[in-house]
């Protein structure tokens, strides 16, 4: 594994690459969750493998709080590949996703704890949390557990993790949970950025094939 990112122009074709192997696996195994989350965990684990193909503008920290940054959408909005930018010390609330995701360790290491909500309320009760080494990935669903929080593991520089999620991640209401009564609140998380990379130009290629 590449240890930092590129300086130069960052390798689009990797996360191109990905895209279409994504596309290809969900009209192949949409409809088969345990399927789609065992190759899906294989690409995602290729993708993160190497550290050369995340532009600058999708990895940059916020001091504030954590940035997630779309850098595709399946046209049908069948999955989103976002990437997620934590600062020192930054984390998540209690959260759910409603759909199935997985989470890739790009930069850095992410700390994840999973919680069960209790049937009739409560504060949510907590698993071990998990250290998420760079190149690890792990997935989330409604099947097998879908309510987690996640924080940057390291306290003086910032993780990235990339993430892919079985719908237009963005757009969809969820719920955040009281850490004290585990009561929901609902949620639609948005994008930090309002512009994707470009992976469809491809005339530098191009004319240094010519």
């Amino acid at each position: 594994m590449t240890a930092t990112a590129s300086a130069e122009t960052p390798n689009l074709s990797r996360l191109r690459g990905f895209i279409a192997d994504f596309t290809r696996l969900v009209e192949r195994q949409g409809g088969d969750e345990p399927a789609l989350l065992d190759a899906g965990r294989l690409l995602l684990a290729g993708l993160i493998a190497e550290d050369d193909w995340l532009p600058d503008a999708y990895a940059e920290p916020d001091p504030e709080r954590y940035r997630q940054y779309l850098l595709h959408c399946d046209p049908h909005e069948r999955f989103s590949v976002v990437s997620f930018v934590w600062g020192p010390g930054q984390r998540t609330p209690i959260h759910d996703h409603t759909v199935w995701g997985l989470v890739g360790v790009l930069r850095g290491a992410e700390r994840s704890q999973r919680y069960d909500l209790q049937p009739d309320g409560g504060p949510p009760v907590a698993h071990p949390p998990d250290i998420l080494a760079a190149g690890s990935v792990e997935a989330v669903s409604p099947r097998i557990g879908d309510v987690h929080a996640i924080a940057n593991a390291l306290p003086d520089r910032p993780s990235i993790s990339i993430h892919v999620y079985g719908g237009n991640i963005g757009a969809i209401r969820r719920s955040v949970f009281d850490p004290l009564t585990g009561q929901p609140k609902p949620f639609i998380s948005g994008y930090a950025n309002t512009a994707l990379p470009n992976l469809w130009d491809r005339s530098h290629a191009a004319s240094q094939a010519a």
